[in-house]
């Protein structure tokens, strides 16, 4: 049987595997199996469980359950509250300040907790009922959260690049700091946009004549400033050469639970429990997926698919442009179906030969990626954001949360393109730290 006819058995039986809402190890690891033993015999398990358990002997992977641990212990505590106020009390002279406080609140929290999901609930509890007290649109309430938290899988530290870096064997301190100065222009351009949608409706959050004053303005930072510390201290120890990504993030993860436990007395075991609970059942779901996906880059070179996409791409005669279309769209479709961790282990065997043989840098591809996956956590029918907020808000119809969404998308879109034209705007910080990329 050709590759090619061998491909569309795969790619259909997995889409029916995950149609039937079987959770995606799962479904990535019985899609491998079946297709091993349909088409190379059942003798083609016998490295079923080498392969398996050799896609987590990797020292690299202990950074992630670090990282979420770092994220749950900010994520159980009122820091997203406090980020809220703090920048509320900075920005509320500003048309729309409150909503760019939130989008600001999102920017900062999603830097502790790498987490699209944790950010949304952790700003949106706080933010979109205050918002829609001060009569701003439920469009805008509900939809700039839901984009704001998006960007917890692009601002470092990111669980997407540490997965992006494993799978591609590319640096994950490049990619963590290729992610910094899109990171900020996104969070900008959604500024930008707000500001100027709320100074069009003419709407204002306080009344003309009232002031924070400065000792209330301080008053908001001490809770604030210690975990932006910690923001600063794990990138200065990855950049600054003091420490590998694990040993990073084994700290940082510390350091968040002890001040989780000092600022918000959460030193109750039944704190503690929900902490680490939280971090094992996220750790283990993760790895799993790389373990299973593992195997599914497996069977799919074993089978010579990858190689044979590979070969047909590019023998294609087309621009490279063309052909970096046309993978962000397949990112985009996937990003509606499935989440940013399934679509990087699943697509990068195929796409990685692809893109560096068409040129293209792979940490500046890493940032194209993370931003494609950006736009699907906020598009139907899954959008998971878009479903965070409406269990926030559930008297706001999922209608009106991706309306108000959808300008962002258009953001995250224009940032894309202007990654395009000007791909110094992900590798110029990494080159200027780490010193131009080998090869």
């Amino acid at each position: 049987m050709s590759p090619v006819v061998m491909g569309a058995f795969v790619l259909a039986g997995t889409i029916l595997v995950m149609m039937t809402g079987m959770p995606i190890a799962f479904s990535l690891g019985l899609v491998s199996v079946a297709a091993l033993v349909v088409f190379e015999g059942p003798h083609s398990l016998d490295f079923l469980a080498e392969t398996f358990m050799g896609g987590l002997d990797d020292f690299t992977l202990v950074s992630i359950p670090m990282f979420v641990l770092m994220g749950a212990a900010v994520a159980s505590s009122r820091a997203g509250r406090d980020l809220y106020e703090a920048l509320d009390r900075w920005l509320y002279r500003v048309p729309g300040g409150l909503v760019i406080s939130n989008l600001g609140a999102c920017a900062l929290f999603a830097a502790l907790t790498g987490s699209s999901p944790a950010t949304c609930a952790a700003i949106g509890k706080m933010g979109i009922p205050e918002m829609r007290k001060r009569g701003y649109p439920d469009e805008i309430a509900t939809g700039s959260i839901a984009a704001g938290g998006t960007l917890g899988i692009l601002i470092p530290p990111s669980l997407t690049f540490i997965l992006y870096g494993i799978a591609t064997e590319t640096s994950i301190g490049r990619l963590f700091l290729a992610g910094v100065v899109p990171g900020i222009l996104l969070t900008g351009l959604f500024m930008i946009w707000t500001w100027f949608a709320v100074r069009r409706s003419g709407h204002m959050a306080y009344a003309p004549d009232f002031r924070w004053s400065w000792r209330e303005k301080f008053a908001s930072l001490p809770k604030v400033l210690p975990f932006l510390a910690i923001i600063g201290a794990v990138m200065w120890a990855l950049y600054g050469g003091v420490a590998t990504p694990s040993e990073a993030a084994g700290v940082g993860a510390l350091f968040c639970l002890l001040l989780a436990i000092v600022l918000y007395r959460m030193w109750r075991i039944q704190d503690l429990v929900a902490i680490f609970r939280d971090t094992t059942k996220e750790s283990v779901m993760i790895l799993m997926i790389i373990a299973a996906s593992i195997l599914f880059g497996y069977m799919l070179t074993n089978l010579y698919l990858t190689q044979s996409l590979a070969q047909w791409i590019a023998a294609l005669d087309v621009n490279r442009w063309v052909l970096m279309a046309a993978i962000n769209l397949l990112l985009l479709v996937a990003g509606c179906f499935l989440p940013p961790a399934a679509i990087i282990l699943m697509t990068t065997p195929i796409l990685l030969p692809i893109i560096t043989a068409a040129g293209f840098d792979t940490v500046w591809f890493g940032v194209i990626l993370t931003i494609n996956m950006e736009v699907g956590l906020i598009t139907p029918p899954v959008g998971l954001n878009l479903y965070v907020i409406n269990g926030i808000a559930p008297d706001v119809p999922l209608s009106k949360i991706l309306w108000g969404a959808a300008p962002y998308v258009g953001c995250m879109l224009l940032a894309i393109v202007a990654l395009c034209v000007f791909p110094g705007i992900a590798t110029w910080l990494p080159d200027q730290l780490m010193g131009p990329a080998a090869g």
